[in-house]
């Protein structure tokens, strides 16, 4: 196929159209036995793995999900087609690392990422509209910093290995779950830990979550698709290029759920949801006010870690240890409500941004 086709990503009916091909696939998939209201969260998933890894005991989300997988290597398969694979890094690597993890921990306070908090609300949960509020203010307050100054530096080329090094953990991750692959009623092979029951026990089969994933990375990273840069450059500049890419995700994630048979609207009783709307509020906005400070919400992070960039990878891996953070001291939320540690938690992490914004900020003149 002619590599002029893929150009039509990066125009506005382009990025339409991946936003339809995420939110039937994500519909497909949770019809295909990923968890309701759940086909694709990268926030949970990142979770999952994480519990698959040992990172965190929480028995009920514990499962290498390969969508997340295919995303980092589809991202990078359309790199390198489309020479775009560079790598470079060295932009306030700690700092993306604790956005990271205080990302995670908002999201684990509400439940879901951008992705999931769009998909639970076309799934008919309600509550998603607390986490979609408390999303955009978090965005709305990065860029009042990003207006003031603010900026993590400049990454800089480096070796060519730094670039593959997170597509080769991914593929590594691959590897265990082929050669220590789930066995029924059995919660561990080998070195990776398996869910038989709850959330984690529910996924689509090995091979389509796999080929799904490769098909989103790879649109993903040809049109730029980003739920945060979506609302970010709407309240800047009033651009609506990619935030049609989100509208259209939620609105074909919605059409596939009506054929599918898979809306329940309604507060109470939302898979792998609470009601406490404060805090779907204030876990989001934390999570929005790191994924500005950041630069990219957690697909987008993945997709750019594909194509090279080990700042993105790094604020990765804090969102994998942000969710063994949030497992192992009570932080994370279940549809019981928040975890007895949720709150302070979703403070100190508001408190932790507001001082990277405030501190990482150019001179201006």
């Amino acid at each position: 196929m002619s590599k002029k086709v893929f150009t039509f990503f990066a125009t506005r009916w382009g990025i339409i159209t991946v936003g339809a091909v995420i939110g039937i696939l994500a519909s497909v998939l949770q019809k295909l036995g990923n968890p309701p209201n759940m086909g694709v969260c990268v926030a949970c998933f990142e979770r999952d793995i994480a519990g698959a890894l040992g990172l965190h005991r929480a028995e009920v989300v514990q499962y290498m999900r390969p969508e997340i997988i295919g995303f980092v290597l589809g991202a990078m398969i359309a790199a390198y087609i489309f020479k775009e694979f560079r790598a470079r890094a060295g932009s306030a690597p700690i700092a993306r690392f604790i956005l990271g993890v205080f990302a995670m921990i908002g999201g684990l306070v509400f439940l879901g990422c951008p992705w999931r908090a769009a998909l639970r609300l076309v799934g008919g949960d309600g509550n998603a509209i607390f986490g979609l509020l408390g999303l955009i203010t978090g965005i709305w307050i990065g860029t009042l910093f990003l207006k003031n100054g603010y900026n993590l530096g400049r990454s800089q080329p480096t070796h060519t290995t730094v670039g593959w090094l997170m597509p080769l953990t991914m593929l590594g991750f691959l590897v265990l779950m082929l050669i220590f692959p789930q066995i029924a009623g059995q919660d561990k092979n080998g070195v990776l830990f398996y869910s038989v029951k709850g959330p984690g026990s529910m996924h689509a089969p090995l091979i389509a979550s796999l080929v799904i994933g490769l098909i989103i990375g790879f649109i993903a990273q040809r049109s730029r698709f980003c739920t945060m840069g979506a609302i970010r450059d709407f309240i800047l500049f009033r651009q609506i290029h990619l935030l049609l890419g989100f509208i259209s995700l939620a609105v074909f994630a919605f059409l596939t759920n009506l054929i599918l048979g898979q809306f329940n609207p309604g507060f109470v009783k939302q898979p792998v949801a609470h009601t406490i709307g404060l805090w779907n509020f204030g876990g989001m906005l934390l999570a929005g006010l790191a994924f500005a400070l950041a630069g990219g919400c957690p697909g987008r992070q993945l997709f750019l870690a594909g194509e090279g960039d080990g700042d993105a990878a790094v604020f990765v891996f804090g969102m994998i240890v942000g969710a063994g953070i949030s497992h192992n001291f009570g932080l994370a939320s279940s549809p019981n409500g928040v975890g007895p540690y949720g709150i302070p938690a979703v403070i100190i992490g508001i408190l932790v941004c507001l001082f990277i914004g405030f501190t990482m900020r150019k001179q201006l003149s």
